[in-house]
Order: structure tokens, then C-alpha cells, then sequence
């Protein structure tokens, strides 16, 4: 039975062009009001400075995937601007929201969680400047799991373990690899998953989000059977 494949697309990508347009703009405008006189300079710093921010962050969005995940028989494959990775259904164990600390309080940390069985398939084919871009963009989840774990001991063992190579089911990894594989296990150990998917790359809440891909595997799984 073929399965029909659903494409996401980045909710983080709308109004690209509009807020490059007026970043554009803006950055016209401040130029010429600093070259027009000299009481015109606080003015034109405010143009200037609005257009700069609109200007990088339109164009970030535009440098965006159009296509954040996509799900089909297979597995997810997950678009990022640095490149993709693949998750095979087969090697998925769980899929939820990881929740965090605030004080005493639980609450819903802004991704969609993934377990997997084994985590070599995913070092095996990642590239090395997405590992690279996922390890600076999940410092806030590395220090929520030291908050969820409430050991600071434990996060500067990890530390000191991050350079060093990692075995993986009689696979040895180095560098950048060694790396994200010791981030993936270790927020796998604290917070229960070793793929963080950012809930801006969804196009509806991450609620309806985690049910759709719950039932998508459950149709996977009951086809093969």
C-alpha cells in the first residue's frame, strides 16, 4: 500500500521577502538622511539600524529550506539550512514534546523530541556542517537538561568528554561526529530523545504536530504487517 507523502513547510519562512524589502528600504533611508545634513543623524540611525535587523532577518528566512520535514514510507527527512538528515521509521522508538524546568514548575520545551534505537545511522550520514550548526543551536536544551538533571557536576563531565572520540555499538566516531553524538546521548540520558526538531520549522502547534506523526507511523507499521 503506497503511503502518502506530507511535506511541512517552515512557518519561520513567511514574510521573507516583505521584511527584506523594508530592511532594504529602511537601510536606503538612513544612508541618505546621514548624508543629507548632519541634524537629520538620529533619525537616520534609527532607519539604519531597523533596516539592518529586518534586512538579516529577511534574508535568514529566505536562506531557509521551503520544505522543513517531510514524511514518507521510509522515514522523516529533516531540512535544515545546512543540510538534512534522514530517520528511518524503523529506528524511531518515541516521539513527543521533551519538557524542561522553570523554577519548580514543568513545562514544554519549544521542539519535537525523537528517540531512537541507535543513533550510528544518524552519525553515519549527517554532515559535518549540520552537526557543527545543531551543537551551537542547542545550547539552550543542553542547559535545560542540567536544570531538568539538577547536576552541574554532570555537565562538566560531559564537557570534558565532548572532544573525545565516542564508541557506538562497535563504531568509533571523531571530531565534529564524536561530538554531536555525545550531545545526542546525553540529552537522550536527561531529557528523554535524541533529536530536537524546532517547533519553527512546523506549520501548526506541536501537539497536532506529535499526533500526526504518531499516526503516520502507526499506518507505516500496520501496512508492513
Amino acid at each position: 500500500m503506497d503511503i502518502e507523502v506530507v511535506q511541512i513547510n517552515s512557518k519561520f519562512k513567511r514574510n521573507s521577502r516583505t521584511l527584506t524589502l523594508v530592511g532594504a528600504i529602511a537601510l536606503t533611508i538612513g544612508i541618505s538622511l546621514f548624508l543629507s545634513s548632519t541634524t537629520m543623524f538620529a533619525p537616520g540611525m534609527l532607519c539604519f539600524s531597523l533596516g539592518v535587523i529586518s534586512l538579516v532577518l529577511g534574508v535568514s528566512k529566505i536562506l531557509e529550506p521551503e520544505v522543513s520535514l517531510e514524511l514518507n514510507q521510509q522515514g522523516l527527512k529533516y531540512h535544515h539550512r545546512r543540510g538534512s538528515i534522514f530517520l528511518d521509521w524503523e529506528n524511531v522508538q518515541r516521539i513527543d514534546i521533551p519538557r524542561g524546568l522553570d523554577g519548580f514548575e514543568s513545562i514544554q520545551l519549544p521542539y519535537i523530541g525523537i528517540k531512537l534505537k541507535k543513533i550510528n545511522p544518524v552519525l553515519d550520514m549527517i554532515p559535518g556542517r549540520l552537526a557543527t550548526g545543531l551543537l551551537t543551536e542547542q545550547r539552550p536544551l543542553l542547559m535545560s537538561a542540567v536544570t531538568l538533571d539538577e547536576d552541574l557536576m554532570e555537565l562538566e563531565a560531559y564537557m570534558n568528554s565532548e572532544f573525545t572520540p565516542l564508541m557506538v555499538n562497535e563504531e568509533r566516531y571523531r571530531g565534529v561526529l564524536a561530538m554531536f553524538g555525545h550531545r545526542c546521548e546525553m540529552l537522550s540520558k536527561n531529557l528523554g530523545f535524541h533529536i530536537y526538531v524546532p517547533i519553527d520549522c512546523l506549520d501548526r502547534p506541536a501537539d497536532e504536530f506529535v499526533k500526526l506523526l504518531r499516526e503516520y507511523l502507526l499506518t507505516i507499521r500496520q501496512s508492513q504487517e
